[in-house]
């Protein structure tokens, strides 16, 4: 099958260059790898960020990336990338006018909006992955997101015009079918994780005497590292290690990073918090095997790729009750869920995960098996090509035998 990968906002070409890129470059770039060992011919299309970008890149096996000119050649948020998704979609529209995909897959709303407006009229079938709503974005962020209110209008054009829906959770699910999305045009197919890569054997990252509370991610006021911090005055002796935001050499003058230090002094626990800033990928399993638990708490999770690289680490996680963290964390099997935004329960969760080695060992067991069988991304390419081959049937159409792999 001709599968064309579309991601306005996220290249997976950032993972060759090793950076501790967000999910959504790893998601693509992972998910693409896998559909291509199952026999599929895959093309990304993104947009170019970079002067001198031009010309397919082959990714791996069976996979080539293809950027495309639209818009200034530098990295943009969903907002500045808004004004230039009609070129985005015209040099869609162009190369598939030489090499038509049987199935479209767009990952992101802004690569949505470009994507049904490019396979227009050529009875393409576009299978859609939001990772994320911009109904739950207000939710938690009211306010804070001017883009809001836009978003979820686009997002509910997007959601009725492609064949078929990936929701990433079943709280996703819940939410488009709350727009009127009819349950048959929508499937549940979470995030993976290689778990070649993320395992519980392996080399650990150096650590101290003192017990270790890790969190992975962006430095977000949404991703929760504030909450972390709030509650370690209730865990005595333990350090947090914050992994993720800003290169390690801007930490001191990153606006986010500089605000959680701020908090860090205020309530006594400075000398307990260490910033990492950015890491390159290839460290983070090390980093995660190194602690002794690993927190999660955003106040909203559509994906929670790095819970899951924790689970499949063996290490007990303590993540939100929101979003995909419901799906993925067994409550008490394979780690604790809290209340998001509430510090005071994830101190008290973190307190006696800390001091009872047994359910914590028990969790990790119980978190890595899971993420063998549940994770992995040749089970998650393996829902994704049955959701592709009935997103052609919704089109009526049949997917075409590769001859020949890409190289």
């Amino acid at each position: 099958m001709r599968i064309a990968m579309v991601s306005a906002s996220a290249s997976p070409l950032a993972v060759l260059g090793g950076a501790d890129v967000g999910g959504p470059h790893v998601y693509i770039a992972e998910l693409s790898a896998a559909l291509a060992r199952l026999g599929h011919e895959v093309v990304v299309y993104t947009r170019r960020t970079a002067e001198g970008m031009s010309g397919d890149v082959v990714l791996g096996p069976g996979v080539r990336v293809r950027p495309l000119a639209a818009g200034p050649a530098v990295a943009l948020s969903d907002e500045d990338l808004l004004p230039h998704l009609p070129e985005f979609a015209q040099e869609l529209r162009a190369a598939w006018a030489r090499e038509l995909p049987e199935v479209v897959h767009a990952y992101g709303w802004t690569s949505g909006m470009a994507a049904v407006e490019a396979a227009r009229g050529s009875g393409t079938a576009v299978v859609q992955t939001f990772h994320g709503l911009g109904t739950a974005y207000r939710r938690f962020r009211g306010a804070a997101d001017p883009l809001a209110a836009g978003r979820i209008a686009l997002e509910r054009s997007v959601a009725a015009q492609a064949t078929l829906l990936i929701a990433t959770s079943t709280a996703e699910q819940r939410e488009l079918r709350s727009w009127g999305v009819a349950a048959a045009r929508i499937r549940v197919v979470p995030c993976g994780v290689d778990v070649a890569r993320f395992t519980p054997e392996g080399p650990r990252a150096p650590r101290g005497e003192r017990p270790r509370i890790l969190t992975l991610g962006q430095l977000r006021p949404r991703k929760g590292v504030e909450t972390a911090i709030r509650a370690l005055p209730a865990v005595p002796d333990a350090e947090l290690v914050v992994v993720g935001g800003p290169e390690a050499s801007a930490v001191r003058t990153d606006p986010e990073a500089v605000r959680l230090h701020r908090l860090a002094r205020r309530l006594g626990v400075a000398d307990r918090v260490c910033f990492l800033g950015r890491v390159p990928h290839g460290e983070v399993p090390a980093l995660l095997r190194s602690a002794d638990v690993v927190v999660n708490v955003p106040w909203d999770e559509p994906c929670g790729m790095s819970t899951v690289e924790a689970m499949a680490c063996g290490i007990p996680v303590v993540a939100s009750d929101a979003g995909s963290h419901r799906d993925t964390v067994v409550h008490e099997i394979t780690g604790v869920l809290v209340p998001p935004r509430d510090p005071r329960a994830l101190g008290v969760r973190l307190r006696s995960l800390l001091h009872d080695v047994v359910a914590a060992e028990s969790y990790g067991i119980a978190g890595a098996d899971r993420a063998a069988a549940r994770f992995s991304w040749e089970t998650v390419a393996r829902e994704v090509d049955a959701c592709c081959a009935a997103a052609l049937d919704a089109a009526g159409r049949s997917p075409c035998l590769a001859t020949e792999a890409l190289p």
